[in-house]
């Protein structure tokens, strides 16, 4: 688990720490992904509209027991929430740090019902925890400041998510000054960005990246957190918290 300068203990309810929201559709059929403790998890993709007419489209992992009576057909609406989470995946050798949402609750939406009008948001994570990494700042030539991070944001049973951010403008700036263990509060948007990537070979072959871009930020002091907050994580189980 990773902690902040200056001993500084974030809030361990570790549902506010990392919580998201996605309103969209899906995209692809469920494939079986992994077995923890007798409980299988699935993956399909999601398709989540920007303001700008373009789309993400985000992987989701989802519990068999999420599942039940749910029809997830392409091209079907639905809500999910839940957390932005990371895991190491191992090919030829090499370490790769692997992003998906871990789906917490997934519901068919009914456009213009009672529920459908309480998500006021397509696309909202929240994610409190510490920089990891120095800020990687830069400008394009028209002069736009950008500004990566990486942010560790704790979870159960001495785990963390690494979540790759990037911030923009004034917020990129205010990235700029901050040093690595900064605990902060991040609200933003899980987006999917295609690239391309050479091979040794030459070959070139697509990607895909996802990280949050992020809207609002700030620096979290140790007053404003709540350390006793551990009994809200009763009812996590073992095979949910180390899925992924």
């Amino acid at each position: 688990m990773f902690g902040g300068k200056g001993g500084i203990k974030l809030n361990t309810n570790y549902l506010e720490n990392n919580h998201l929201v996605l309103v969209g559709k899906v995209t692809s059929e469920k494939v079986f992904s992994h077995e923890i403790y007798g409980e299988s998890f699935y993956v399909f993709n999601m398709e989540v509209p920007r303001l700008s007419d373009t789309s993400d489209i985000i992987p989701i992992t989802v519990s068999e027991r999420l599942l039940t009576n749910l029809d997830l057909a392409i091209g079907k609406d639905i809500i999910v929430e839940g957390q932005f989470r990371s895991y190491n995946s191992y090919e030829n050798g090499r370490s790769k740090l692997v992003l998906t949402v871990f789906a917490k609750e997934v519901r068919m939406r009914e456009i213009d019902s009672e529920d459908d009008e309480r998500v006021s948001v397509s696309n909202e994570v929240i994610l409190i925890g510490y920089l990891c990494k120095p800020t990687i700042y830069r400008q394009t030539p028209f002069g736009r400041e950008i500004a990566d991070i990486l942010l560790a944001v704790n979870r159960a049973y001495n785990k963390s998510d690494y979540i790759p951010c990037i911030a923009w403008g004034r917020n990129a700036r205010f990235c700029e000054q901050l040093t690595v263990g900064t605990a902060v509060k991040v609200i933003g948007r899980v987006q999917s960005r295609n690239y391309e990537k050479k091979l040794e070979d030459g070959t070139i072959i697509a990607k895909t990246a996802y990280e949050v871009s992020i809207g609002s930020m700030e620096i979290v002091k140790e007053d404003d957190n709540c350390p006793n907050m551990e009994d809200n994580n009763e009812t996590e189980t073992v095979a949910e918290e180390k899925a992924v």
